[in-house]
């Protein structure tokens, strides 16, 4: 049972670049199974930061081969503009190191223009979407009027398939009393992206299931987090695809049979972008803390958006719920080092909602939005813990943190990073 599932366990931005560049070590294929230029995912390695939005972070090992799978949304000029960043930073990505779905479908201009539009139209009841055309392109895909990355391969017809999506568009943003797209310009764009894309697309189908069924290794990197899933987070505010493991199936195509492992990424405490609620969200100098300043790509501010991220304490209840709806055989906790210097720290282990008593999240919005969590308070530690590489090395107090975790969800940590660079991870 060669496949693994990485994905995130909570609001997204837990470090699963991280993750998947240590787990990729050993992998044959390293595919991304859903969203699209939404992601951001930051992987350091000696002295270079690697920014990765659309390619998949264990691309960056010799060995792999990465793979955009069908449940993906791509923007064909961002995927460009990514391949040609790295090849700037030493890293030549090939047709042999990348494979395109021909079933994955395409983000249009028409789908980033409705996107900033419906967002400026919910006003104060946005969802904070990236604005990069994500839900637009899965709700024309679900319309069944998407247009598909095999397209690309005649790029004729995808001229005239995209000029027909940017009419369509055109007509909506004027119902809005919005301007039109300049479409000539757009499709002359997407059209030079095409040829450039064309040599990579793929039946990754086949390609998957051809490797899986001769025991080849298969990592799948998960994109956004559990607490965002379209069916499974705290909806509206939510992604519009599925960032739980089941997603990983689906948007790659193979069955559950060859599924080994199940790898929830968590950091240490919580962060969320955007609406929506944040039960242990912190105000003032204690948030300010977690987030950082800023002028650290480590600290707490949106890879694709640079948005400031909303912090708190480590919700044990939300992370207890990923755990199951994911099915998770393990935990990788994150940015531990973070944590070094409070005197106290707390983790959230229930809630309580109009007097009662919640070990998992209510079900609805609103009860969501009235939860008090339970809070278990923790000794914290003031040794450095960037030099640890052994579980023995951290501070008492931050092991038995760690431990908590595991009991809180019912799943093992198997590994706590503590600082930015690829070798700064302890095992357990």
């Amino acid at each position: 049972m060669p496949a693994t599932i990485l994905v995130g366990a909570q609001w997204g931005d837990e470090g699963k670049g991280r993750a998947v560049d240590w787990l990729a070590s050993s992998a044959n294929i390293v595919a991304r199974y859903s969203g699209g230029d939404n992601a951001g995912h930051t992987v350091f390695v000696r002295n270079q930061l690697f920014k990765l939005h659309l390619l998949p972070s264990g691309i960056l090992h010799q060995q792999t081969l990465g793979l955009l799978g069908s449940g993906m949304v791509i923007n064909p000029l961002r995927l460009v503009e990514e391949l040609d960043q790295l090849a700037g930073m030493g890293v030549h990505i090939t047709p042999e190191r990348l494979a395109i779905s021909t079933r994955a479908h395409i983000i249009t201009p028409a789908h980033i223009a409705l996107d900033g539009a419906s967002e400026k139209a919910l006003g104060s009841q946005a969802i904070g979407t990236t604005q990069r055309g994500i839900g637009p392109a899965y709700i024309d895909k679900a319309s069944r009027r998407g247009i598909r990355a095999g397209e690309m391969a005649d790029v004729e017809n995808f001229a005239e398939a995209l000029e027909a999506a940017l009419e369509r568009g055109s007509r909506a943003l004027k119902n809005m009393a919005l301007e039109p797209l300049p479409a000539h310009a757009q499709v002359a764009a997407y059209v030079h992206a095409a040829k450039r894309l064309s040599p990579y697309l793929r039946d990754t189908v086949q390609l998957i299931n051809e490797a899986l069924s001769r025991g080849g290794q298969v990592l799948c990197e998960g994109a956004q987090g559990t607490l965002l899933d379209l069916d499974h987070g705290s909806y509206p505010f939510v992604t519009s695809s599925s960032a739980t493991a089941g997603g990983a199936l689906t948007g790659l195509g193979f069955g559950p049979k060859y599924v080994e492992r199940v790898v929830g990424v968590a950091k240490a405490f919580s962060t969320r972008v955007g609406g929506g609620p944040l039960p242990t969200e912190l105000s003032g100098a204690l948030g300010d803390r977690l987030r950082g300043t800023g002028e650290n790509f480590w600290d707490e501010f949106g890879t694709t958006t640079g948005r400031p991220r909303r912090c708190g304490w480590l919700d044990g209840v939300m992370l207890r719920y990923a755990a199951a709806v994911n099915g998770l055989t393990e935990l990788i906790v994150t940015k531990l080092d973070i944590l070094t210097g409070f005197d106290e720290l707390k983790i959230a282990v229930g809630y309580k909602v109009g007097g009662q008593r919640y070990d998992y999240p209510p079900a609805t919005l609103a009860e969501l939005e009235h939860a008090q969590p339970v809070y278990e308070s923790f000794s914290g530690w003031r040794d450095d813990v960037r030099r640890a590489r052994d579980f023995g090395d951290l501070p008492r107090a931050a092991r038995d943190y760690v431990r908590r975790i595991g009991e809180i969800c019912a799943t093992p940590v198997r590994a706590v990073s503590v600082g930015p660079e690829r070798e700064q991870l302890v095992l357990l």
